[in-house]
């Protein structure tokens, strides 16, 4: 497996993409997974309102809900059924519910947030936004996604083949304001 570096050492760019619904979302997911990557290399934001409409079905088998679902047992303020986003979440085994502003993020990001408690989430989410090399005015672009029901994914591509490929599926699967 390939490394999120560059031959040189520096990390390499975060592919972004704000999907507005869970059909697109999870196609998005799944081509992450079927190219190889792993749920602690997928970084994903979203409210906690939006895990309740879109990914609470108990009977959500899907990987994407997996993921969220996990997130139930990290001690987070998630309850009642998780469907597959917030078991994709748990999967990735790092995730964060930042409290009194319902925003779980899971993934690389969550590591980083981690430490940010309530400090906000202009402080927390765009902090490790920018801080993963998403510049401050597409962070802020993410953050009013997410406050409108919207998913953001993110990854660092392995190669230039991967960051091309993803791109474009997400293009195809209605992704916004990808940023890479």
């Amino acid at each position: 497996m390939e490394s999120a570096h560059n031959p040189d050492g520096t990390k390499r760019p975060m592919l972004t993409g704000m999907f507005a619904d869970r059909d697109s979302t999870e196609r998005a997911y799944s081509s992450l997974s079927e190219r190889g990557y792993t749920n602690d290399e997928i970084n994903l934001l979203m409210s906690d309102d939006t895990r309740e409409k879109y990914y609470s079905d108990k009977n959500d088998h899907s990987d994407l809900g997996t993921k969220a679902a996990e997130t139930a047992g990290t001690g987070s303020a998630i309850g009642g059924t998780i469907g597959a986003i917030v078991g994709v979440i748990a999967a990735i085994g790092t995730s964060v519910v930042i409290p009194g502003l319902g925003i779980i993020v899971a993934g690389p990001l969550a590591a980083g947030l981690a430490g940010a408690g309530a400090g906000g989430i202009t402080g927390g989410i765009i902090g490790a936004l920018v801080g993963s090399g998403i510049p401050e005015d597409r962070a802020k672009v993410y953050e009013s996604g997410i406050k409108d029901g919207h998913v953001v994914l993110g990854v660092h591509p392995r190669n230039e083949e991967d960051a091309d490929y993803f791109e474009n599926n997400w293009r195809t699967n209605q992704a916004k304001d990808i940023y890479r």
